[in-house]
């Protein structure tokens, strides 16, 4: 059966074209995971500290957060930013992670890669192997911080879709959101204390997140992320002198023309049959936009069937599929306990 839904009743007017000073960049909705602007977004590049934001999610899934990290000789001695570890002193994952998101601690990366992967070589793996699984085709990182070397580089668009899938984790959106981190210091009488380099978080309403960059050969890269009316946006500029600026206007623009949009509601029902919607479903759309959604009946001899699962609406734009939701018997206890929460 094929359902229409016009979805756009809210917004007034089109997008307008929107440009920026960057090499590269891209939008993206977080929770649908749609790209909504993207310049040069599949185009390889050089991407300096943004490397972190993989380094950091590698870490949280792979490491345990109040394990003691040592710092090594080479992570101790790692150039560029810091914050400044001494040679086998001891932090907590959790604590270095921080320090390496909020300081862009190259010697925070090193040490993090080392306790993680047993070596810096065996983290990269695990990096590269987590960016195979989301599909990063235009990702290679050679290192965990960032510092320019040939054969490490990713794209605007790869860096969109990492940020969206890290800024679903939790310990790695409270990170990120944060403004000032204090964590003990086994050196001093006072502990650290680091303040976010993110300015974002100070000068957008709603920012959330993500990371700064810059090396001499990439220059200024920024992934920023908001939250507004319940949706969230991440912003990617790669080579960008004026990114601050070029982050605001995205996510204005973002907010203003691509708000979520409610397709269907929890719990409602499907014309024409005794069925009704397990879940809500949202989706960002432009004023010209329509889903098109499709309901796909289960067999009879199907495991959920029996549990009253009947199926599922499948949502498409443009032909590409965007969304499901399960649907089921109205009278099925699961429909019950799904209308208590979301799944």
């Amino acid at each position: 059966m094929l359902l229409l839904f016009d979805c756009n009743s809210a917004i007034t007017q089109a997008a307008p074209s929107i440009s920026t000073n960057a090499k590269a960049a891209a939008l993206i909705d977080v929770a649908s995971g749609r790209v909504l602007y993207s310049s040069s977004g599949d185009t390889p590049m050089r991407i300096a500290s943004l490397t972190k934001i993989m380094t950091a999610i590698v870490a949280i899934e792979h490491g345990n957060l109040k394990d003691m990290v040592k710092t090594s000789k080479h992570a101790a001695g790692r150039e560029g930013s810091s914050i400044y570890l001494q040679l086998d002193e001891e932090m907590s994952l959790s604590n270095m992670l921080y320090g390496l998101m909020l300081r862009s601690g190259n010697d925070a990366a090193t040490a993090i890669s080392e306790h993680v992967g047993g070596s810096e070589e065996g983290f990269v793996h695990l990096m590269n192997e987590k960016a195979a699984l989301l599909g990063l085709t235009n990702t290679q990182f050679q290192n965990p911080h960032g510092l320019d070397v040939d054969g490490h580089y990713s794209s605007a668009n790869d860096l969109a879709k990492l940020t969206a899938y890290a800024l679903r984790n939790k310990v790695f959106s409270e990170i990120v959101s944060t403004k000032e981190w204090k964590a003990p210091n086994p050196h001093d009488a006072w502990d650290y204390r680091w303040k976010n380099k993110n300015k974002m978080l100070a000068m957008y309403d709603g920012a959330d997140g993500v990371k700064t960059g810059y090396t001499k050969k990439a220059l200024r890269c920024l992934v920023s992320s908001a939250t507004r009316n319940g949706q969230q946006l991440a912003a990617v500029t790669i080579n960008d002198g004026d990114d601050w600026v070029d982050h605001s206007h995205l996510l204005d623009w973002g907010f203003a023309h691509f708000p979520l949009q409610q397709i269907t509601a929890k719990g409602s029902e499907i014309a024409g049959y005794s069925l009704a919607a397990g879940r809500s479903f949202r989706y960002p759309l432009e004023v010209s936009e329509h889903l098109e959604s499709r309901l796909v009946l289960k067999n009879r001899d199907e495991v959920d069937y029996a549990l009253g699962e009947r199926g599922s609406l499948e949502y498409y734009l443009d032909g590409k599929h965007v969304g499901s939701v399960p649907v089921y018997d109205q009278a099925s206890k699961r429909l019950r306990l799904s209308l208590q929460g979301e799944k």
